[in-house]
């Protein structure tokens, strides 16, 4: 029986679907994403089927395993070709559908009802918001890495605020979403018979004070500049205030602070910025001790920038009010007598832990020194 135009009820169950749709392409962006990025690494990278072909192949699997009122939306989307292409990429990547579909479709119900039962609230847009989202919701590792490097990032940022505004609980859906792409990763992983990911050199050279508490993934690459930045999910606007704070930090010395903001650990100190950001404090006054302090100034010239580097590191992770340590510290010494190069391991996920090793956090800060020793 058609419903009349006009019903409130009608346009909200109609409006929680289209959101329930919203959500699907979202974790299906994010699963050929992650496709991409594991055949782009082992020089295998295939483009999606036939769009004809793939509607063929797919529109079964999609009837069958989801959520009927959800499916019959999406078939009926002009984007629907696209979609089913996405699938059977999947598919010929070694993705099992069967198990892989009725997964998305609990995710897609959930944003359907958060949607039904939530009132509209007041959208926030934007794409620096969200890359602060994914750093704070999901661990380093190759689904964060595929969603930033994307060409479809900014969709999926202008996806995830829409849902927002609507009432899904975005960072819920990103990790449902992050643990389904864990599993294409591996899935395709083993069809191209990928090595297990082992840690890179950059990750272990800078394990150490400059990465206690930050989330590094195992194959950090710091010498490419813009996906180290992705990689530790530092947007293109925050990488540029956060070197406009530098610069605004140690004025007259801008000659120095460039010689930071290029040095190849600056991304571990945009980081840094980033995480205290989310945490409240006051980046900006940190980093006036720069100049309260210049014993940076002394040693070889050629490696002063890195010499600011660790007195930034210093400077943003002491609290405000506690006074620089006398005790200086050769960093790269201690670090090269360390036996520890596997940083503790993030909490698992709620499903299943992955066959190998795909995150690195270096995520605790060591207890202050006690004034006084304990009997």
């Amino acid at each position: 029986m058609a419903t009349p135009a006009g019903d409130p009820f009608a346009e909200a169950v109609g409006e929680a679907v289209q959101t329930a749709v919203m959500a699907t392409r979202l974790v299906m962006a994010i699963a050929d994403a992650v496709r991409r990025q594991r055949q782009r690494e082992q020089g295998k990278e295939t483009e999606l089927p036939p769009a004809e072909k793939a509607v063929t192949e797919t529109a079964e699997d999609l009837k069958k395993l989801f959520p009927p009122d959800v499916s019959a939306a999406l078939m009926k989307g002009a984007d629907w070709p696209q979609m089913a292409q996405q699938l059977l990429a999947l598919r010929q990547a070694g993705v099992d559908l069967d198990a892989f579909l009725p997964r998305v479709g609990e995710i897609a119900v959930n944003v359907r009802d958060q949607v039904a039962a939530n009132a509209a609230r007041v959208a926030r847009g934007g794409t620096e918001e969200w890359v602060r989202v994914l750093r704070e919701t999901l661990p380093a590792g190759p689904v964060r890495e595929a969603i930033l490097a994307s060409p479809a990032w900014p969709g999926m940022a202008a996806d995830m605020a829409k849902l927002d505004a609507r009432g899904v609980d975005v960072r819920g859906l990103l990790a449902a979403a992050h643990d389904e792409g864990l599993g294409v990763d591996q899935a395709v992983a083993r069809v191209l018979a990928a090595a297990p990911a082992t840690a890179s050199r950059d990750a272990l050279t800078s394990y150490g004070p400059l990465t206690t508490g930050l989330d590094l993934p195992k194959n950090l690459d710091l010498t490419d500049r813009a996906r180290a930045l992705r990689q530790l999910a530092i947007s293109p606007a925050e990488n540029e205030r956060y070197s406009r704070w530098v610069l605004e930090a140690m004025p007259g010395r801008e000659r120095e602070a460039g010689l930071m903001l290029t040095h190849r650990q600056w991304p571990l100190i945009a980081a840094r910025m980033a995480q205290m950001e989310s945490e409240g404090k006051s980046v900006r006054e940190h980093l006036t001790r720069l100049l309260g302090d210049t014993s940076w100034e002394k040693g070889p010239a050629p490696q002063l920038g890195s010499r600011l580097v660790q007195a930034a590191n210093e400077a943003l992770r002491r609290p405000l009010g506690e006074a620089a340590s006398r005790v200086k510290v050769s960093t790269t010494a201690a670090r090269e007598r360390s036996v520890t190069l596997d940083p503790t391991k993030r909490p698992a996920a709620k499903s299943a832990a992955p066959a190998e090793p795909v995150v690195a956090p270096h995520r605790t800060d060591a207890p202050a020194p006690s004034a006084k020793r304990r009997p």
